[in-house]
């Protein structure tokens, strides 16, 4: 996306934007646009003549709305539904705004905490739970699990780990930090996926996993457990607890050896 200036300068030059002009702007396409009007996500201000689309400053601020959803990672029909339940403009990008600020603090506080993870690792201490997980709070990602799954799940959610103590809280995290370092090691190691010391990891994996059944509502089938894998290679934010895509990938793959056995 152009900075904020640029934006404001094109605004100002055209009263209105051609579908060429406006994708050029926020680094889309003219098809992605098009696309957009077809399902009625974004619908141009006017049509011309010659069947050329044209956008005004409130199509740019529903669009602007849009891009941001997106990130959130929801799709497409589930933006549609939250623009339009959120009429108001204004309040809806103000929530956005505190959120985005709220975020940016604890990315900061997320990079201290990865650098002292990497210091762990680099000089073979044992990474603790304290540090590792400061600025991971699971409520940072309310809004999106509430947009994609509802209200309910997410309550059950949160209900569920409020009702532990600190101390079950770091030992659950710390049990997944020592499944993922192990994996790490594994894969360092170049171990098959399918190999039994790996699927041994994969076992404690989902056992870690079936702790969260009262939150879930349903002990890991096999078919969960191959969305799991598909999940931690699609997610950035998942794959990065296993040392980013390709240990995402050794995981799903020890995962669908693992699924063919339950």
């Amino acid at each position: 996306m152009k900075s904020e200036s640029d934006a404001a300068r094109s605004v100002d030059e055209f009263a209105e934007l051609s579908i060429q002009q406006l994708a050029r702007l926020v680094g889309t396409t003219s098809r992605t646009l098009r696309h957009y009007d077809d399902i009625g996500l974004l619908k141009p201000t006017r049509v011309g003549a010659n069947g050329y689309r044209y956008y005004d400053s409130s199509a740019l601020v529903r669009l602007q709305r849009v891009l941001l959803l997106r990130d959130l990672g929801l799709a497409l029909p589930e933006i549609g539904a939250v623009l339009d339940r959120e009429r108001d403009e204004v309040a809806a990008l103000r929530h956005h705004l505190g959120w985005l600020r709220s975020e940016q603090e604890r990315l900061a506080r997320q990079e201290a905490s990865v650098s002292s993870t990497i210091h762990a690792l680099e000089n073979g201490d044992r990474i603790m739970a304290e540090k590792a997980f400061d600025g991971f709070d699971h409520t940072q990602y309310k809004q999106e699990v509430e947009q994609k799954w509802g209200a309910a799940a997410y309550a059950k959610s949160d209900s569920w780990w409020r009702s532990k103590t600190d101390e079950e809280k770091r030992a659950f995290q710390q049990q997944h930090l020592d499944i993922a370092a192990d994996y790490a090691s594994a894969r360092a190691d170049g171990v098959d996926p399918a190999d039994a010391r790996v699927q041994q990891i994969v076992r404690r994996h989902v056992d870690w996993l079936n702790l969260s059944a009262p939150a879930t509502g349903a002990t890991v089938t096999a078919q969960a457990l191959l969305g799991y894998g598909d999940m931690y290679v699609s997610d950035d934010r998942f794959a990065a607890n296993y040392g980013g895509t390709e240990g995402a990938e050794y995981v799903r793959d020890a995962f669908r050896v693992y699924a063919d056995t339950m």
